[in-house]
């Protein structure tokens, strides 16, 4: 090959190469890709972000789950700093009040219950105690659990307490704004007005705004909302609806002045139509209602939360409307969808931003260079809504295996259809009370047995390995384990004061 052959090769790869990226809409999604994408990339990309400051977002999304913790590690973030500017609180794990009835609670925590054997999880050890009458509560083997009930925390070694953080998520996306900035992504303010696509291939070619601006780009990110402009207007990728399972459809939030010290866990409270959350933040505490509105009306609704608040409130309700389900492709073409735009299953386990996080660091990871694979895309659809079902799943559980009737809306509840992945998970626990974690998804065992065992099931059988331990032994195993739990959980500080001494914010 000749030099001027050699050259031109280079010069048609380069125009090739893929280089120009736009997140379309900000918020918590769209800051959140914008952040990692220009920390990891750097001067690699292009990378602009429109939003428009008269566009609000939905702004509810106050409670995380632990791998948050690895996002905010690859960005490099100092945590307390990170913390103080979001006005955060520690979170073990969600208290679920009035699930199992009215009147019972139970605690699912980010922790591990008791030790393992190689055979066996713990609650088979555990179960055999309970029938030789060894056993105490669950609950009490689980140090995230008893130190959360005790209003307990700080960090220690090697994550023998396992956390996330309760934040408000405007702060936040303004923190990963400043990010995003300082690593070279600009910001353009503006409204979406048309999306146009190339008609040749069908590929998003570049956005106008409603000043007339047109931005192109190689890429595309639709962090646009409910409303979808790109990956469900433009591209017309269709939604499965999962209302049959999650029939909650309709939330209220508000925000109300603190009226004591931060639990360091979310209140998950069902009521007779859905549930309620109750998020501490160090300013503040975040309340909503989620219903089915075929079983509660908005005015009703609405007492219901202002009757049900601690706390002067703050803020004007703010009504939403959502339908649980996934978009069927999560990439199409040259736009992957993030956030809102691309599904949506209640907070009831606080997975909305996790999905996020989990699609950005994906998506990096299949990162195109000289051209968009079509078999990247297929893993990443493949391994995307892997992820939204096995969540979807553990979500329909709360609302499945419950000891409540006495409403319309958990009597259809009891009664509805669920899928057969859900089936096996119930039976396999009921019968056996196995476990089994699968692909990597999210929820692992202890999440399984906790909700399981705090929602009614309490299985027939447990592994013969438990029985192969004397009394004696086994009381002396479980008994070990609960007194090191409740020593630990006792010489730590209050989470109040941790908070303070850690990353409390002015007047707090």
């Amino acid at each position: 090959m000749n030099k001027k052959t050699m050259s031109q090769t280079v010069e048609q790869d380069s125009e090739k190469k893929i280089k120009r990226y736009i997140v379309a809409g900000g918020g918590t999604a769209g800051w959140m890709a914008a952040s990692l994408l220009a920390k990891t990339m750097g001067e690699e990309i292009e990378l602009t972000l429109v939003e428009s400051d008269a566009i609000g977002t939905v702004g509810v999304g106050e409670a995380t789950i632990p791998p948050l913790l690895s996002f905010n590690n690859l960005l490099k973030i100092n945590e307390a700093d990170f913390m103080r500017e979001t006005k955060a609180t520690f979170k073990l794990g969600i208290n679920f009040e009035n699930w199992k009835d009215v009147g019972e609670d139970y605690f699912h925590s980010f922790g591990h219950t008791g030790k393992d054997h190689w055979t066996s999880g713990f609650q088979h050890f555990w179960l055999s105690g309970r029938a030789r009458g060894l056993a105490t509560n669950f609950e009490d083997y689980c140090l995230e659990v008893v130190a959360g009930l005790k209003q307990k925390f700080a960090q220690l070694p090697d994550n023998k307490l396992n956390y996330a953080y309760h934040l408000d998520s405007s702060a936040y996306s303004k923190y990963l704004r400043k990010i995003a900035e300082d690593n070279g992504t600009v910001r353009k303010e503006g409204k979406i007005e048309q999306v146009n696509l190339d008609p040749e291939n069908g590929y998003i070619k570049s956005l106008t705004l409603e000043s007339g601006e047109v931005l192109e780009a190689d890429f595309f990110f639709d962090c646009t909302g409910f409303r979808s402009l790109l990956m469900g207007q433009a591209l017309h990728v269709g939604y499965d609806d999962w209302s049959h399972y999650l029939p909650c459809d309709s939330a209220i939030a508000i925000q109300t002045k603190s009226v004591g010290p931060p639990k360091p866990y979310t209140r998950a409270i069902a009521h007779d139509a859905g549930w309620q959350w109750r998020i501490p933040l160090q300013h503040r505490t975040g309340n909503g209602l989620i219903y089915c509105g075929r079983y509660l009306d908005k005015e009703t609704a609405l007492d219901r939360l202002l009757s049900n608040i601690e706390g002067e409130p703050i803020t004007e309700p703010n009504f939403i409307r959502f339908q649980t389900g996934a978009r069927r492709k999560q990439w199409e073409k040259n736009c992957v969808v993030l956030g809102l735009a691309g599904g949506f299953m209640e907070p009831l386990e606080s997975t909305s931003i996790h999905l996020i996080q989990r699609a950005v660091t994906r998506f990096l990871r299949m990162l195109p260079s000289s051209g968009i694979s079509q078999a990247d895309i297929t893993e990443y659809n493949d391994q995307s809504l892997e992820d939204m079902d096995k969540i979807r799943d553990f979500l329909i559980l709360h609302y499945r295996v419950t000891d409540r009737r006495d409403s319309e809306f958990w009597r259809y509840c009891a009664d509805m259809d669920i899928p057969d992945s859900v089936h096996q998970k119930i039976d396999l626990f009921t019968e056996t009370g196995r476990v089994f974690r699968k692909n990597e998804e999210l929820f692992a065992e202890n999440s399984w047995i906790q909700c399981m065992m705090g929602q009614g099931i309490m299985p027939r059988s447990y592994h013969p390995i438990a029985d192969k331990m004397s009394d004696e032994e086994l009381d002396y195993f479980l008994g070990q384990i609960k007194a090191n739990v409740a020593m630990t959980a006792e010489k730590l500080p209050s989470h109040q004061d941790y908070i303070r001494q850690y990353c409390g914010i002015k007047d707090s």
